[in-house]
């Protein structure tokens, strides 16, 4: 080696450096947390179970509810159910895997009947299930984790970190330690951008001979026919499109928590908000779009979040809980020295293998498509 530095024979950690700059990144890769590590290049974990408290019934023929059996297991004999819209308040008094029979309990001013409810497509809230004295196991609400598990693809990362003998001789930064500590910012920054967009567009293929494991994304894991989502009808963004989609997150069992959009979008909805908007600078938000809306849903904030690498003609209601990133056992984020002999200069090569989770992205992430354009949405504002 004709150049020499304090960690050349040295091989470093750079995950949690890594992990700081990603926390750092005003990004859609800052909502995943570190989890412990997979252990085989599929990575499996087991799907939560999250029931939203609501049920639907697809028909209603003398108080019995035509239900789906996910809906149908939600309920116990006795729950109170309230239909949205109204105040009356209904109870169970049958289930079966497919069925659930009610009958008026408190009509609450309302004057609903069994009668005037809409034959079909009513949405019952669950209110509770009461419980009598000296209950027994099993008389309860039941919640557990399904045996349905997930899984996500490992990706294999590689960065080169080079500097030439030419530069080193300059000696701008200082040492060769300082050049290659800066050298190798540059390249976790690079990293985490890749990251991001990997997140995002990702597709799932598993390794194999002569084929490259890949990691999924967002849209491979919360975009197929079985995720939430609503058709703007190329319409601007507003607070009923944000709303229905919170809405479908919380009813689907999830707590919406943010707005993920382009920064396009992100300026439609700060005009829309403009007088209730809250901007937020502390140490755990950090980004150029940091501020916070109150949703209609349930009355909690969620953050905006302008990412450049969304299309600008789509938007997300996300729960990020259920997000993480995991490297492969023993091949987390590393660099080590790989100068060639003779080489004129300094060569290190930072490598890692990661996937990440997307745990109930079905019922967490609601995408919102088919939106205006930005541009065009932003210059009927202005007109206006």
């Amino acid at each position: 080696m004709l150049y020499s530095y304090s960690f050349s024979n040295r091989k470093r950690d750079l995950s949690d450096i890594l992990s700081t700059v990603i926390r750092d990144e005003p990004r859609f890769i800052s909502n995943f947390k570190a989890v412990p590590d997979a252990r085989m290049r599929k990575h499996e974990w087991i799907e939560d179970q999250m029931q939203g408290r609501s049920i639907k019934a697809e028909s209603i023929d003398s108080g019995v509810l035509t239900v789906t059996a996910a809906d149908a297991a939600k309920v116990k004999n006795g729950t109170l159910l309230a239909p949205e819209g109204s105040s009356a308040l209904f109870t169970v008094t049958n289930v079966t895997d497919t069925s659930v029979t009610v009958a008026l309990a408190a009509a609450n001013g309302s004057g609903m009947t069994l009668e005037t409810l809409p034959a079909e497509g009513t949405v019952f809230k669950v209110i509770s299930t009461p419980m009598g004295e000296g209950s027994i196991n099993g008389e309860g609400e039941e919640h557990y984790s399904h045996a349905r598990a997930e899984y996500n693809t490992t990706q294999i990362f590689r960065k080169e970190i080079v500097l030439s003998g030419s530069a080193l001789a300059v000696n701008v930064y200082g040492s060769a330690d300082n050049q290659l500590n800066r050298q190798t910012a540059f390249a976790l920054a690079d990293l985490a951008r890749d990251l991001n967009r990997v997140a995002l567009f990702g597709r799932r293929v598993e390794p194999g001979p002569g084929v490259r494991g890949e990691a999924g994304g967002l849209y491979a894991f919360a975009a197929g026919e079985d995720g939430l989502c609503i058709d703007a009808g190329e319409c601007a963004i507003d607070s009923y499109l944000i709303n229905d989609g919170a809405q479908a997150v919380l009813g689907a069992g999830g707590e919406p928590a943010q707005i993920l959009c382009s920064p396009g979008q992100a300026r439609i909805i700060s005009n829309e908000y403009r007088n209730n908007l809250q901007i937020l600078r502390s140490d755990d938000r950090r980004g150029a779009y940091v501020a916070v809306i109150v949703n209609d849903i349930n009355g909690k904030g969620m953050t905006v979040m302008a990412d450049p690498d969304v299309p600008d003609t789509e938007a997300w209601i996300i729960d990020p809980e259920g997000f993480g990133l995991a490297a492969l056992q023993g091949r987390a984020i590393s660099d080590e020295d790989a100068t060639p002999s003779g080489f004129d200069g300094i060569r290190r090569t930072a490598l890692g293998e990661l996937t990440f989770e997307f745990r109930n992205a079905g019922q967490r992430c609601c995408r919102i498509k088919n939106l205006k354009n930005a541009a065009a949405a932003l210059s009927e504002l202005r007109g206006a």
